[in-house]
């Protein structure tokens, strides 16, 4: 039988840790992002954590159900922060864009954690709420609900999809990332027009761009096409 998980009420930790700390969900999911910052993703155990936090590991049990809960409320922490202050302006385009843009900022200054949690549906707290705005900013713009939905899976999914793209980019170690990007002027910058004269031509603009993460770029192109459709608001 699955163990039951003690109520929301009732998980906090009633006698500080050996170090006087006072447990709480937000302080182990902060710990847990710290880790993933330091060590990656293998460095994410519940031994681990609890040497962090200064308690037995079991004790993390009381929060999470195990791992995995952990995980999801990581992702839910990311998303929460993304749009912690934002308020609708009434203009859907520049909402969306300030939504799509913060949602993916903070996951590319977490990348160990947007690899774990980019994938991942939460269903917690601060994921519902960042849906729920979202759609209402297409609803109360005008869009039919049909297009309302098709709006809105095309923008979160994009989102994360180059989140979790321009993460693991940046989780790489750094002399792979470096080479990486150098193969722009050391391979592509160096083809004959003879033999590959597309790249060849269009060399000096990749090497500039390629470097860079498309997600701007192609958050404008779904915005203005969400904005042709025949059954888009003026």
């Amino acid at each position: 039988m699955p163990k039951p998980v003690v109520p929301e009420e009732k998980r906090r930790r009633r006698r500080p840790t050996r170090g006087g700390t006072v447990l709480s969900e937000r302080l182990i999911v902060a710990t847990a992002l710290r880790l993933l910052r330091e060590h990656g993703s293998a460095g994410l155990t519940a031994r681990r954590l609890g040497l962090a936090l200064d308690c037995d590991p079991s004790t993390l049990y009381r929060y999470f159900r195990g791992m995995d809960e952990l995980t999801l409320a990581i992702g839910d922490a990311l998303i929460g922060q993304a749009l912690a202050g934002w308020a609708p302006t009434g203009e859907w385009r520049a909402d969306l864009r300030t939504i799509g843009l913060r949602i993916h900022a903070e996951y590319v200054s977490h990348p160990q954690a947007a690899l774990l949690t980019a994938s991942r549906v939460t269903g917690r707290a601060q994921e519902l709420a960042a849906d729920e705005a979202i759609l209402d900013v297409l609803r109360t713009a005008g869009f039919p609900l049909a297009e309302t939905v098709r709006v809105y899976h095309a923008f979160i999914d994009q989102t994360l999809a180059f989140a979790a793209l321009d993460a693991a980019s940046l989780a790489l170690p750094r002399d792979a990332l470096r080479a990486d990007e150098a193969k722009w002027h050391s391979t592509y910058a160096r083809l004959s027009p003879a033999t590959h004269p597309r790249i060849a031509e269009a060399a000096p603009l990749l090497a500039r761009r390629m470097v860079t993460s498309a997600y701007p770029t192609a958050l404008e192109m779904l915005l203005e096409s969400a904005g042709r459709h025949p059954d888009a608001p003026p």
